[in-house]
């Protein structure tokens, strides 16, 4: 699939996620992207929000459609794209922090909110990258846990590496999806707790799920039932 086409950009909206799940549902053809140059109510996955900086992060939001059996791994394969597309543009290492961080050097660089509605075959892929932010452009808790790709990187240019990276991953083979996950598996063998209980991350699943080692014995948890934190 090819993204970026139709293409809506906003100098200022709530969220391109919203805006985008707007124009799915009134028909917007697979492929089209919504960015903008700010947004005063970005979201991220649980209700959380999602702090951008005009100028210097981008904020986009894709249409998948049709959406069908062969995307069951959607949540996967949008932060591989993020990940090449950051390489892409900046001598940088990423992982990806189950289910939907991508990290440099240990510390958050994109956030990703994939919003599907499987009954209308159509799916939103809202993804917030940090382009080009200074340490003293995030509040101050934030900080220390965040990362950017460069001072020399450019909102264009991130947009159009991200679009041909999700062209690129969106329709891949399963096995190779899943190959490259774990290879860029920032959590394996950390310690790390959820609501109901903790253990170490052992890997992902052929299905996607986190598998975490506990006291008794190995567990599989989907992305909708946890919220992790560093031990």
């Amino acid at each position: 699939m090819t993204f970026g086409s139709p293409h809506r950009h906003f100098r200022v909206t709530d969220s391109t996620n919203t805006a985008a799940r707007e124009l799915a549902a009134a028909g917007a053809p697979g492929g089209t992207v919504v960015t903008a140059t700010e947004q005063d109510a970005g979201r991220g996955r649980q209700g959380r929000s999602w702090h951008a900086v005009a100028g210097k992060s981008l904020v986009y939001s894709a249409i998948l459609r049709p959406l069908d059996s062969g995307h069951a791994l959607l949540p996967l394969t949008v932060p591989l794209a993020v990940c090449d597309a950051a390489e892409s543009l900046a001598p940088v290492a990423s992982q990806v922090k189950w289910p939907n961080d991508v990290w440099i050097e240990g510390r958050k660089a994109a956030g990703i909110l994939i919003e599907a509605r499987p009954q209308d075959g159509w799916a939103v892929i809202g993804v917030g990258l940090n382009v080009s932010l200074m340490p003293d452009d995030f509040p101050e808790e934030l900080r220390e846990g965040s990362a950017s790709l460069g001072m020399e990187i450019s909102v264009r240019d991130a947009l159009a590496a991200l679009n041909a990276e999700l062209g690129r991953w969106v329709d891949a083979p399963h096995e190779e999806v899943l190959a490259e996950y774990r290879r860029r598996d920032g959590l394996r063998g950390r310690e790390i707790e959820w609501a109901d209980g903790l253990g170490t991350a052992a890997g992902i699943a052929d299905d996607g799920n986190l598998l975490v080692r506990t006291a008794a014995g190995e567990v599989s948890l989907g992305a909708g039932e946890v919220h992790l934190r560093m031990s």
